[in-house]
Order: C-alpha cells, then structure tokens, then sequence
C-alpha cells in the first residue's frame, strides 16, 4: 500500500548485550579489590612491621631455690601431767614468759595427799617396829628371820610413800627451763590424763623456719644460706634469714628434705605461720636482663641493621618481671619487648622505643 511504513525484519535486541557488559564490569572489579587485597597481604607480610624494642638493662639477678615452710621455736616442750587428775589451778597463760622451776598449774591432789599421810604413818610404824625387833635381837629375844622381815616391811612402806610423794608432786606442773607459754590448752574443772598436752612450751632459743625443699634442688643448698622470707601475715614485707642446717635423711613420699632456716632475735614472725621462702644459691649483681614478656622458649626476637632476627639465648634466674640472659644476647641489641604476629627472620622492622627493663 502506497504510504505504509516497510516492516522491520530482525530488529536487534539489546538485553543480552548488557548482560555480558556488566558481567566483565564484574569480574573487572573483583579482580582490581583481589589485586588490592594481596597487595595488601604482601605489604603486611613483606613490609616492615613496627614493634617495640628497647636495650637489656644490668641489674641483680638472684637464683634461688623455693620451698614453703613453717615458723616454729628451735626448741618446744609439750608439758602435761603424768598422773590423772582434774585440772584445779591454772598459773600461766599464753605469752607468759616464766621462770625455770615457776608453776604453771595445779590438779586435785586432795586423795594423793591423804595417800602420803596413810603411807608416811606406815612408814613411821615401820621404823618404829624396826627399831623395837633391832632391839629384841640384840637381847636375844628376836631371831634373825623377825629382823629381817622387819627391815623388808619398813623398805616397802618408804618405797610406796616415796612413789606416792613424787606422783604428789607431778600434780603440779612447773617450767622446765626459762621460756614462754606458746599455747596453753585445758580449762579448771577438765579431767586431765597422762599424754594429755596441757601447755606448748619454747625455751633455749630463738624462732626458726622448717621448710620443705624439693629433693633435686637440694644439692645445691648449704648452710650459711641468705634466706628472703615472705608471709602471708606481712604483706609488704620481705623478711631475711639464713640456713642453719639440712635434715641428713630426706621424706621418701613427698621427695622433700627439710632445711632448717634461723630467724633474728627480733623478727615480728610467730610460731606457726606459713612462709614462702627462697634461698639464694646465686647472686650477681651486674646481670644482663630483658623483659620476660621477650622470651619464647629459649628465644627472643631482636633488631639488627633494622631487620628481625631470632636469637637462642641461655637464660638464668628470674624476678619482678625480669630475665637474666646467661649468653646469647649483646649489651646493645634491640630487644623486641612483646613479640607479636607476622615476625620473622629477615624481615625489616620500624623500632617503637620503650621503656628500658
């Protein structure tokens, strides 16, 4: 028809073209964020990394051997009555310091005491009795054999008074030496019984310290010893003494010997408190110390020409933080304090300053 529009054949269709146009935009931009993450990766894993460092320092380095122990007097009495009897005076109480020979309580001797005077009346028949048959037989009047029974009746009834007499005494406890009442156990009106512990006594000597030490550090304690004490009743205090002697026979279960550690006359410490103590088997005083946040192992990481470098060390004794190094390690190395991710061998290194150890 004359005037109608020609029909299009095959017009294109755009909808398929886009699509592989933003597939490659795509795979465009995930290549360029793929190539900024490795490079990334490499600048953290390659690059230099930044850490702290600081020189060793060169301070005291105490090597020590531990062990806790207890505090005790060097010489303690348990005192208790040898006969029974209930508990009627109490002469001395804890803390006391006491004379040799001061009484210290007293029990029920009222049926003791009548047993002496029925026993000393025997005894006074006795010998009058004696005397009366000695009498006869030297007149004649007597045979040998009444004599003879006479002087073994008058010999048992002074025994058996003598016996009584001195269970008489022990119903009165009295000081052994001059000392202190430590711990006084028992109230007046108790029953009181042989082995029964009525008074812990101290005499002879100062305090000391019993500790328990493991059985493969004790060849290389001696006497002589400096002792640092520590105990949960000071807090802030650090206490000294010395070695004063090593058990010759050691505890096969707990595999422990016991060392003996004398206190000063003046030590605040008392009898039965726990102490932490350590004994100095070495000491130097010009030691080459690190932080011991620097050691792995037997390693540390240090800075060198400002790359890392992995440094085996021989390391000695240690305290508040601190590392002795035995070998290894340089005056003026840079130590690497807090060893972080990403250190290696070789690789450079940005040194943050920090506090010299």
């Amino acid at each position: 028809m004359a005037g109608a529009p020609a029909p299009v054949l095959n017009a294109a269709r755009p909808g398929p073209v886009t699509q592989r146009g933003g597939a490659v935009v795509r795979a465009l931009i995930a290549l360029v964020l793929l190539a900024a993450a490795a490079l990334s990766a490499a600048w953290y894993f390659l690059g230099p990394v930044t850490v702290t460092a600081a020189t060793p320092s060169r301070g005291p380095a105490l090597e020590a051997v531990y062990g806790s122990g207890i505090v005790e007097p060097e010489v303690m009495v348990a005192i208790g009555p040898k006969v029974t009897g209930r508990l009627q005076e109490l002469a001395a109480d804890e803390g006391d310091a006491v004379r040799k020979g001061a009484v210290l309580a007293r029990l029920d001797s009222r049926d003791l005491a009548a047993t002496v005077a029925e026993w000393e009346s025997r005894v006074r028949f006795g010998e009058a009795e004696f005397r009366r048959v000695e009498e006869l037989y030297r007149r004649r009047l007597a045979a040998a054999t009444d004599l003879d029974r006479a002087r073994n009746e008058l010999a048992t009834a002074t025994a058996a008074r003598d016996r009584v007499r001195e269970q008489l005494a022990e119903m009165t406890l009295r000081a052994p030496e001059d000392g202190v009442i430590l711990r006084r156990d028992g109230e007046i009106g108790q029953l009181q019984r042989p082995g029964d512990i009525l008074f812990w006594f101290s005499c002879c000597g100062g305090l000391r310290v019993s500790a328990e030490i493991d059985e493969e550090d004790i060849p290389l304690v001696a006497p002589g010893q400096r002792v640092l004490i520590a105990a949960d009743a000071f807090p802030n205090r650090v206490f000294e003494g010395n070695v004063r002697e090593i058990t010759p026979k050691g505890d096969p279960v707990a595999r422990s010997f016991r060392v003996r550690i004398a206190l000063p006359a003046d030590t605040p410490l008392r009898v039965g408190m726990t102490a932490d103590c350590n004994i100095i088997v070495a000491e130097r005083s010009d030691a080459l110390r690190v932080p011991a946040t620097a050691i792995a192992g037997d390693k540390l990481w240090v800075v060198r020409d400002g790359r890392l470098a992995e440094q085996p060390v021989t390391l000695g004794a240690g305290r508040d933080g601190l590392v002795e190094i035995r070998a290894g390690l340089a005056a003026d190395d840079q130590v690497v304090s807090v060893p972080g991710v990403g250190l290696r061998p070789g690789r450079r290194a940005t040194v943050r300053s920090g506090d010299k150890p």
